[in-house]
């Protein structure tokens, strides 16, 4: 059920179309929509970005692991921003404080990360952490690196498509080191990446700008 609905939610907003990147930090003034599915977890994330520095919103998280859930206020800094004749690079912090619940127990919950990415019309390549704890519910730690090409350089209003590899180191779990490769289209204001783990398992995000 919760597939289906993660699903049905991505293809309704698709159909909308208007250039974006999946940044946590918009532009003055826009609302970003957001839902990240993989084999840890699926979750939503609505923020709001009052200027150029940060954004403020609600996440939600369904844990697999723990088959727990998990709701927050979460705050994106823009750190630092990199402006190069043809390219940009990004820093970011990203924080989050709430609750983790399952079926037996709820634990105060947080997390925080830095983000970092760089990225010209041709190359792309981002790292992420993540540090995660709720309690007797859950806590890790992981470490997530992308590497991306595109195979055509379009013009603005175009369909953009990157074809990517992203690796992800989480020590707390049975299989600790994971890649999936993936492609990403983006179109005006919405963008869509599908992708498949090689231990077994579909990454698919979504995310639209208003």
């Amino acid at each position: 059920m919760r597939t289906k609905f993660f699903i049905t939610t991505l293809f309704a907003f698709c159909l909308i179309s208007s250039q974006s990147h999946a940044r946590p930090v918009s532009y003055p003034g826009g609302w970003t929509f957001m839902t990240m599915n993989d084999v840890d977890k699926n979750s939503v994330h609505i923020h709001y970005t009052p200027t150029p520095d940060y954004s403020v919103g609600w996440r939600h998280e369904y844990l697999r692991g723990p088959e727990a859930n998990a709701d927050y206020v979460q705050m994106n800094n823009l750190l630092k921003r990199w402006n190069k004749k043809g390219s940009q690079a990004n820093l970011y912090l990203k924080s989050g404080i709430g609750v983790a619940y399952d079926s037996d127990d709820v634990e105060p919950s947080a997390f925080t990360g830095i983000a970092t990415d760089w990225e010209n019309r041709r190359y792309f390549i981002s790292y992420e952490n993540r540090f995660f704890y709720a309690g007797d519910i859950d806590k890790f730690a992981k470490h997530t690196g992308r590497v991306g090409i595109a195979p055509y350089i379009g013009d603005y209003g175009d369909l953009h498509t990157w074809l990517m590899l992203e690796a992800e180191y989480n020590p707390g779990r049975d299989d600790d080191f994971s890649l999936t490769p993936m492609v990403r289209f983006f179109k005006g204001a919405d963008m869509l990446e599908a992708g498949y783990n090689l231990d077994g398992g579909l990454l698919l995000n979504y995310v639209h700008r208003f």
